[in-house]
Order: structure tokens, then sequence, then C-alpha cells
């Protein structure tokens, strides 16, 4: 039942990111594309915005899909864990704890899962499994 629950994680919070990674890069899912997360990054003061926007799609779109397939899962656990501690520090953690209020209640519990995930393993249904 483990492989089945650690399964479940991975290919929630994996595709939840790709889906993340997918509107910066390609605008998908009602995102606003490279442009417009480059914009925003440069009004949050990480610079140079577009390829900072570039980095963190690219972060979240290879990292969630490495997390899904459950893939150098301790990798890919440590790159979702990065984007999430730069949105608590950039965007949520001036706003408190409570989600309710924009805080990082939601990107903390993300990112404690990603390195759950990372520092226990993939599980028996992973491509790490199958590989190493």
């Amino acid at each position: 039942m483990l492989g089945i629950g650690l399964l479940l994680i991975r290919l929630v919070i994996g595709l939840s990111f790709m889906a993340h990674g997918a509107q910066k890069l390609f605008g998908s899912f009602d995102g606003g594309g490279i442009k417009v997360f480059g914009e925003h990054f440069e009004k949050l003061g990480i610079k140079p915005g577009v390829t900072m926007a570039l980095l963190a799609g690219l972060s979240e779109f290879i990292g969630g899909a490495l997390f899904t397939l459950g893939l150098l899962t301790p990798l890919a656990g440590i790159v979702i864990a990065g984007s999430m501690v730069v949105a608590i520090l950039k965007v949520h953690g001036p706003n408190g704890y409570w989600l309710t209020k924009g805080g990082y209640e939601y990107c903390l519990a993300i990112l404690v899962v990603a390195i759950g995930v990372a520092l226990t393993g993939a599980g028996q249904y992973s491509l790490d499994a199958v590989l190493f």
C-alpha cells in the first residue's frame, strides 16, 4: 500500500507542477506565458524577469515530470521544494501563514511533501525502482 500512496502523491504534486510550468512556459491553463510572468517577476524584484520566468517554468515543468514518473526523485523533490521556498520568500511570506489571506500555508505543505518524498524515495511504482 505504501507504493500506491507514494504514487498518488507523486501524481497529484508532479502533474500540478507540470501544469504550473506550462502556464509560465506556454501560457497553458490560463497562464500568461513567459512575457507576463517575466513582468510579474520583475515587480517582485526577481531580475531579469523573463530569464527567471523561463528558469522557473522549466524547473516546475521538468521537476514535475520527474516527480510524476518517480525518476531521479530526490532531485525532483529538491527542485519542487526550491520553487516553493522562492514562492514563500518572494510572494506569500509577507501575507502570513493562512492561505485565505494569500499566505504560505499551501506552499509550505507542498514543500514538506516534496522533501518527504525525496527523502523516502518514490516507491515501488516508479522509474527509480525499475532503473536503480
